[in-house]
Order: C-alpha cells, then structure tokens, then sequence
C-alpha cells in the first residue's frame, strides 16, 4: 500500500492537532487519508467547565471542516489522562439559542394616529521548520516511552489515549502508526516536558456533506474530555503550528464564578467603555445586569483602563465590532455573562416562559374597523387603555427574545449540563499568531482588585451586532 505524506492540522477551539494523514484510493475507515489536500477548520467553538474545590475541568469541542480529504483526525492534549463522553449533536446550537440576547422592547399600534402609536413616552429602557526530523536511528537502543492508555470509541470516534515520555518517541509512534506527522516537533516537546497526555481520535467524512466538487463540510459529533488540574487551562500553544495569521475562538465557560482572560487579553478593554457609553442614555442611567454597580465598584480605575486600552490602539466604537489595532491584534469581546438560578433551569424544562410576549394591543381590530367613523373613537380608546396597561405593568418594556418553538422545546438537551448557582461566560477571541507562545489561563473575573460580577444578557444601546 502506497502512503504519501500527511498534513497536520491544529483545532482552534478545540485546542486540538488535526492529523491528516494519506492512502492509496482503496482506504478503508480505519486509515487516514488526505492525498495531499488540505483541511480546513473555519469555525470552532468550545464549553467548558471548571470545578476549582475538585480541580476538574471538561471542555466540549465540535470543530467544523472542510476539506478533500476521505478522513482524518485529531491530536487533543490534557494535563492529565481525560474521560471521553459522547455530547448530544446539536449540543452548541441549544447553547447558542439558550445564550440569544434579550432585547427592550415594547408595544406598538399599527392602527392608532401615529402621533399615539408609542408604548408610553419613555420610549426605552432597559509551521514552523518543525518538519525535518533526523532519519538517523537512536544511538543507543531503548525502549520507546509509549504507553496506549485506552482505546475505544466514543460516538462514531474512535481514540487512543496516549502518554509520551519524550517527543521523539510520540513522532515516531505516530509515524509508525500511519498518522505521518510533519508538524513541529518542538511544540509536542512542549506538551511532553509538562507530561501532558494526547488523546488521538479519528474522523470519518462519511458524517458530512460532499459538495459537488468531492470535498466534503460538516460538524463532528461533540466530544467531552474531563479529566483533572490544577488550573483552568486550554492548550493554545499546539493551535500556533496550524495559524498563518490568526484564528477566532468563542468560548462557553461555566464555573462558580464570572471569568475572563488575562492581561492584555482582557474583555474589559471592550466591556467598560461600552456599559459607560450605554450609561448616557436618558433610560440606561441604571444598566441592566448590575451594570452600574460594577463602574462604580472600579470608578477610580477606569481611566487607567482606558489609558491602558488606547495605548495598545483598542479604539471602542458604538454598536460596532472592535477593529484590530496595528499589530494585528484584536480584544476580546464578552457575548453573555449570567449567573444561573432555578429559572434557567425551568426555561430549559418548559416550565417558564423562554421570552416576555409583547402585547398586541390591536388584537380583535383591522383597517377596516378602524375606517368606520361610527367605531373609530370607541376602538381607539380601547387600543389606547391597553398600552396604559402595558405600560404600568412594564415600564421599562419587555424583554423579548426570539427562537423557533422547536428550537426552545430543545432546549431541554442542556439539562444535566449546566447547573444552578454557576456562572457562564461567553465571550470571543481572535487570536493573533503572535498570542498563541502559550497556553492559555482562563482566570476570575477581576479588575481593580474587584470582583466583576455584572452580567451581560440585553442588548445594551451601544452594544456591537
């Protein structure tokens, strides 16, 4: 059987080395195949969780592809050996629907004279040269330190969990095991010198759509790795070797508290300026989510962030997304912050509302009625007590969301997943290849010696698409 050389990969999201490898055209599943085509990961999403007291972590990864190859797979590194569960399918779509933002909205009639057709008059609210690799056999014979761990299936993936003593002995057992990795070796010394643990899984494209032209996009079944730290890291650095320039992350993170990443890296470059522009708006003097609690609590350090933020060139601007500053680099940007309670929960269960109804306060008119001379007065007054009512009962109008009823009646896949009393942070990263050197340290929410506690689930005045 002819074998030509593999390409290799790195998951973004999934802090995960996509191998590549390549076969002849009579390639059952078990082999990896690319035939020197590239594979592509243009979206990548990961939840994780965080329990300090156990020092237990998880993350969740589905890494979406596209490429030519007939398979491949994934090199994923953990400080220490992970359990592997099978996750439900769609499980970061319920995670998007759940996290949507709230918008303040309120009741409008379409039938009223425009001058009365508002809701009150508030009107607001709320590669490296890694590649070569002496072909020179070891000077001195030993054992290689491999261990295969565990091997199984999980999902429709099979895996192999791995310990290494040393990099040279990884390269060669993938080599001799048909994953004919080119990658840098270096950045597996990296993973190795810490003792880490890779886990190796394989993808089989038959999951995905062929497009007309061979190649194949799609999503792989969503795979849990829990296993133990003593920190909440995610392996960045092995993500670097795949990166030309940059690569964009969105995380879901849910531990006890509120978390954020460090220095530089920091969401408050983005989140500060935006509750305090918000903040000058007539009807968001008090912000949402504790939003004006958390600028009072850091008052005295705020124009040291923003001194701080416009010497890296982290220029904020309303309702627009942050642009890159001259380096390249963009900040980071919070998407949803909440602490869950019981009503979460029995969101997902159905037994709350997912969103507030906006009233229609034209129910039971038409055009027509309201053409009626005779009708007209009678009809208005009636339209016109039902926003007076709408308006005591909301003032500062209806938080409103929407999704498909199957969409929210999903939502009850997320139960068992995430827990009351938590937080989950959501927030965006575009890495640079330059900020890829190490791994990366998901810390506490802090700044000014504060905790951050305000929480992010309405769309602010000034708040980016």
């Amino acid at each position: 059987m002819r074998w030509t050389r593999m390409r290799w990969l790195l998951l973004p999201a999934a802090l995960a080395g996509v191998l590549i490898d390549a076969v002849a055209a009579d390639a059952a599943c078990c082999y990896f195949s690319a035939q020197n085509m590239d594979i592509l990961q243009p979206a990548q999403k990961v939840f994780i969780t965080w329990d300090p007291a156990k020092q237990m972590e998880t993350f969740t990864v589905q890494p979406k592809f596209e490429g030519s190859a007939l398979d491949f797979g994934m090199v994923i590194p953990t400080p220490a050996q992970p359990k592997l569960d099978e996750m439900p399918k769609e499980f970061f779509k319920h995670l998007a629907v759940y996290s949507i933002m709230k918008k303040r909205e309120f009741p409008k009639s379409e039938l009223l004279p425009v001058v009365a057709r508002q809701f009150g008059a508030a009107g607001g609210g709320k590669g490296g040269g890694g590649a070569a690799r002496d072909a020179a056999a070891p000077a001195a014979e030993r054992a290689p330190e491999i261990k295969v761990l565990e091997a199984g299936v999980v999902g429709s993936l099979d895996y192999k969990i791995i310990e290494a003593g040393r990099a040279d002995d990884l390269f060669k057992w993938l080599k001799d095991n048909k994953y004919s990795y080119s990658g840098d070796e270096a950045t597996l010394n990296f993973y190795v010198q810490k003792k880490w643990i890779f886990t190796v899984m394989k993808i089989d494209t038959m999951q995905m759509k062929k497009n007309k032209d061979g190649s194949y996009a799609g999503e792989v079944t969503p795979t849990r790795f829990k296993f133990s730290s003593d920190k909440l890291v995610y392996p960045l650095k092995i993500t670097q070797i795949s990166v030309k320039d940059k690569t964009e992350a969105l995380f879901y993170v849910q531990a006890p508290h509120k978390v954020d990443l460090p220095g530089d890296l920091t969401y408050q470059y983005t989140w500060v300026p935006m509750l305090k522009s918000s903040s000058k708006k007539p009807t968001y003097a008090n912000l949402p989510g504790r939003g004006s609690e958390w600028l009072t609590a850091i008052e005295g350090q705020i124009p040291a962030l923003l001194e701080r933020a416009n010497s890296l060139g982290f220029v904020f601007v309303q309702g627009q997304r942050p642009r890159p500053n001259a380096k390249g680099h963009i900040p980071t940007t919070m998407e949803w912050a909440r602490k869950l309670t019981e009503g979460d929960i029995n969101v997902l269960q159905g037994k709350a509302p997912y969103s507030e109804v906006l009233p229609n306060v034209d129910e039971g008119f038409t055009r027509a009625d309201v053409n009626d001379p005779q009708r007209r007065e009678a009809i208005f007054k009636v339209i016109r007590d039902r926003l007076a009512k709408a308006q005591q009962a909301k003032p500062a109008g209806y938080l409103v969301r929407h999704a498909p009823a199957d969409d929210v009646r999903n939502l009850q896949q997320l139960l068992g997943h995430i827990e009351v009393g938590t937080f989950i942070t959501k927030f965006r990263k575009i890495f640079a290849r330059d900020e890829m050197n190490d791994d990366l340290l998901i810390i506490p929410a802090r700044f000014g010696g504060r905790d951050d506690f305000s929480e992010y689930e309405e769309i602010l005045p000034t708040s980016p698409p």
